[in-house]
């Protein structure tokens, strides 16, 4: 009877030695999962922010579709495309004695609505070089394309 348990230990510390190597190895070789809908949401909204930090507007603007659907409210007015987008931002930050300040967002709050889009809610600041502050709130609707994903709607508020 001992040798029986004995011989059940072996083969069971056996059989752990050989399968042991192979599942640590499948472990290890698991393909990089990739990224969330909101993690590549942040990463749209992390990169507008550095664009926007570099006064850099087209790169901004890249987090945006490309297409003359695209709608902007703020101030009581209502744009259409991205072409009027850009034209209010430059208008408001970039025209002379303009200037477009730092950029932060905060308070975000991503809800996907299915996979391919999302609403994003959240509160931006905008300090400019004299110490004013400038801020609000937005809702952002997210789509995802080919490209990635596009803010195809952009509601803003300032405080």
């Amino acid at each position: 009877m001992k040798k029986k348990i004995e011989m059940k230990l072996i083969s069971l510390g056996l059989l752990w030695l050989l399968i042991a190597p192979v599942a640590i190895a499948q472990t290890q070789n698991k393909p990089v999962q990739p990224k969330s809908g909101e993690a590549e949401i942040r990463a749209v909204l992390d990169a507008q922010v550095a664009a926007w930090n570099a006064g850099k507007l087209e790169e901004f603007m890249d987090g945006y579709w490309r297409s003359p659907d695209l709608t902007f409210f703020s101030g009581g007015r209502k744009l259409s495309g991205w072409d009027a987008t850009i034209e209010r931002y430059r208008k408001t930050y970039q025209a002379e004695g303009k200037e477009m300040g730092k950029l932060a967002f905060s308070d975000l709050d991503i809800q996907p609505l299915g996979g391919r889009a999302a609403v994003v809610r959240g509160r931006f600041e905008l300090t400019m070089s004299d110490g004013k502050k400038l801020s609000g709130l937005y809702t952002l609707i997210f789509r995802r394309f080919r490209q990635g994903w596009k803010i195809v709607h952009d509601h803003t508020s300032s405080s």
